[in-house]
C-alpha cells in the first residue's frame, strides 16, 4: 500500500484494515494454513506520513527498498505533490507492470492514469472529482455512481468509504465469497456491491 502526505486517512486505513482483518479470520478459519496476505506501508521515505487530517503513519519500507507486491493499492486524497514526483510515478508504474492487481481508491485514480497504469477503458474515482479526472485523461471512461470498478488487472473506487467495499471485492476475488462476507461481519461493516465488471 502506497502512502504520501495529503492522503485521505480512510483510503488507505479502509483497506489496510479489510486486508489484515481478512488475514485474521483465515487464519483462525484455518489453524496451520499459510498466511493469507501480508500488508505492508511504503512511502518515498521512512519518514512519518501525514495523512490529509493529520494522522501519522510509519512507513514500513521506502519506494527505494520496498519488496515486490502482488497487489499494489494507491489511496486518494490531496494528490498534487505525487502527481507532480515522477520518482512516485514511475515506482507506480514499475510495480504495477509486476502485480497481479493494481487498486486504487478515491483521487488514488488520477495518479494510476498519470502513471500510465489506466490508459483507457472504465474506472471511477470519488463523485466530486469525477470531472476533472475526465477533462485531465481523456481517454478514460470516467464511470460515476459505481462504488468501485473492476476491469481484471486493475481495480478503481470511488471515494473513501467504497474502499473498503472495492477491498472485500478484492478478498472474494483471491480467497471466495464466504472469506469476504465474513470480514465484513468481523468488521461489523454492511458491504456495498454496486459495482461495474469490465
Amino acid at each position: 500500500m502506497l502512502a504520501f502526505d495529503g492522503m485521505e486517512a480512510l483510503d488507505f486505513a479502509g483497506p489496510f484494515e479489510v486486508f489484515t482483518t481478512a488475514a485474521r479470520v483465515h487464519a483462525r478459519q484455518r489453524p496451520g494454513a499459510a498466511p493469507l496476505l501480508a500488508v505492508s506501508c511504503v512511502a518515498r521515505s521512512l519518514d512519518p506520513v501525514r495523512a490529509r487530517a493529520g494522522l501519522l503513519v510509519l512507513p514500513d519500507a521506502s519506494l527505494a527498498a520496498a519488496p515486490p507486491c502482488d497487489w499494489l493499492v494507491v489511496p486518494g486524497g490531496v494528490v498534487d505533490a505525487p502527481l507532480s514526483c515522477a520518482d512516485t510515478l514511475g515506482w507506480i508504474a514499475r510495480r504495477a507492470g509486476q502485480a497481479q492487481i493494481t487498486a486504487s481508491v478515491c483521487t488514488g485514480a488520477f495518479l494510476l492514469a498519470a502513471a500510465g497504469v489506466v490508459r483507457h477503458g472504465p474506472v471511477t474515482t470519488h463523485w466530486e472529482d469525477a470531472a476533472e479526472l475526465r477533462a485531465r485523461f481523456p481517454v478514460l471512461q470516467v464511470l460515476e455512481g459505481r462504488r468501485w470498478v473492476d476491469c481484471g488487472p486493475v481495480v478503481t473506487s470511488a471515494g473513501i468509504s467504497a474502499g473498503i467495499d472495492m477491498s472485500l471485492h478484492l478478498i472474494e476475488r483471491l480467497a471466495g465469497r464466504a472469506l469476504a462476507e465474513a470480514t465484513a461481519l468481523q468488521m461489523d461493516y454492511r458491504w456495498s456491491e454496486d459495482a461495474t465488471a469490465a
